[in-house]
């Protein structure tokens, strides 16, 4: 039984689903994902994603969710329990260790954000009709010179001090030098961003113009995954340093990724 709960938001739960993937492969398992609806990721992932075959996910609404504790309980007395710092302990180049992998019981649970096996496939994350209707319209706009551009702001510091507006900027003026009918799919937590942006490249800037930017609602978790897979639509990626949501978006399509500031 390998039971994984994603901890925090859409991508870092997309990648470490994915690494669990890799594990239940090498275990020769199926995967139980625990789903939390919590204030970082306030919706099913049902509500934006097509169903799956390739795990079993059991939706929680609660930490003291009877049936989660029960497994805890059930992993942590007779078989093995991982955080964030069990992973990141035995992670030495990106993947559990192989010794310490084998040395897993049969039972085992997994709470992390950290994605522990590198994976590029994404078949799982499928996006459902009513997202991706939204992702389609975006994709008409684009063309065929569009570059995304990914802003963090509101609550990653590293991002903020790394991936200035004016290293974003500086980036983009290059990317239009080299290619005079670029275009820019913008991505950001931050409006004021967006609408500097919009004086600075006229009739350049393509967003999700009407999205909501709260992450414990439906309507924003999927404004959130229109921007992801919009992005990855794009043909390079100007990103924010430490940033989950820029390296998916690059990673899913293999596509080239400037992280601006870096």
């Amino acid at each position: 039984m390998l039971i994984l709960q994603p901890i925090g938001g859409l991508c870092n739960r997309m990648r470490s689903i994915n690494s669990a993937k890799e594990l239940a492969k090498k275990r020769n398992e199926t995967l139980t994902v625990i789903w939390f609806v919590n204030p970082e990721l306030g919706c099913r992932f049902e509500d934006i994603f097509a169903p799956t075959k390739d795990f079993r996910i059991i939706t929680i609404h609660s930490k003291w969710n009877l049936r989660k504790l029960f497994l805890q309980f059930v992993c942590t007395a007779f078989g093995s329990f991982l955080d964030n710092t069990a992973i990141r302990a035995h992670k030495g180049d990106g993947n559990l260790e192989e010794a310490f992998a084998a040395s897993l019981k049969k039972n085992t649970y997994i709470a992390t954000e950290e994605h522990f096996y590198e994976s590029h496939d994404y078949s799982s994350f499928v996006p459902n009709d009513t997202v991706n209707e939204k992702i389609e319209s975006m994709k008409e706009k684009l063309g065929e010179h569009a570059v995304g551009v990914h802003i963090r702001r509101t609550d990653n510091g590293p991002a903020i001090g790394k991936s200035s507006t004016d290293a974003f900027v500086s980036s983009m003026e290059k990317e239009i030098a080299r290619e005079p009918l670029t275009h820019f799919y913008v991505a950001t937590d931050d409006m004021t961003e967006e609408e500097n942006l919009r004086k600075l490249f006229p009739d350049r800037i393509i967003s999700n113009e009407t999205r909501d930017l709260s992450r414990d609602s439906v309507a924003g978790i999927r404004d959130a995954c229109v921007d992801l897979f919009s992005l990855a639509s794009t043909n390079k990626i100007i990103g924010s340093y430490f940033s989950s949501f820029t390296d998916i978006a690059a990673d899913m399509h293999q596509i080239p990724k400037i992280v601006a500031g870096v």
